[in-house]
């Protein structure tokens, strides 16, 4: 990683979970679309960003407490904790 942070759930991380399809999984069956791709580093499952009418990826962390998501975007390389507010690029 090239930013230092304090975050214990960025830090813990010791292998990263990439996008197997670059779809919103949840949009999908909802026949709706998505702005951003992001990828749950604790179960891998990929959805979209905040940005996006539906916010699946903030709703799958409120309700299983996976905190760190990554880009699921092509060419992006950066992590954020929703419970520390933390992110760093690597």
């Amino acid at each position: 990683m090239t930013s230092q942070t304090s975050c214990k759930h960025i830090t813990a991380i010791s292998e990263f979970k990439t996008a197997n399809e670059h779809v919103c999984e949840e949009c999908v069956k909802l026949g709706d679309g998505w702005v951003h791709l992001r990828t749950c580093q604790e179960c891998g499952v990929t959805l979209c960003c905040d940005n996006s009418k539906n916010k699946h990826a903030t709703a799958h962390y409120r309700s299983t407490n996976h905190p760190v998501i990554s880009s699921g975007e092509l060419n992006e390389r950066w992590l954020w904790c929703y419970a520390d507010k933390a992110f760093v690029t690597y």
